[in-house]
């Protein structure tokens, strides 16, 4: 269990590092980081780290996409990370 702790915090900082990093690629016109790339992380738990980047540093808040899609992705990592906690907690 502790382990799942671990990794959503790990994934959303790591996410909100990506979306820091391809803020300032973006200011420096520099290859950026793709859009999958974002929504796969947010998929697999860092929808929270993504969504703070966002707010944080005002990177893609006008993207319908994100606008509704990272949402959803929380809604859908709180549903993932309670299916595991509770499954770990019977062990």
């Amino acid at each position: 269990m502790r382990f799942l702790w671990i990794y959503m915090i790990a994934i959303n900082a790591g996410a909100f590092l990506v979306m820091k990093h391809d803020k300032s690629q973006a200011r420096r016109s520099r290859q950026r980081v793709p859009e999958k790339t974002l929504f796969t992380l947010a998929a697999f738990g860092g929808a929270l780290g993504i969504w703070a980047g966002m707010q944080m540093y005002r990177h893609k808040t006008r993207h319908l996409s994100f606008i509704i899609g990272v949402p959803v992705l929380f809604i859908w990592n709180v549903a993932v990370f309670y299916y595991l906690y509770t499954r770990l907690q019977q062990q």
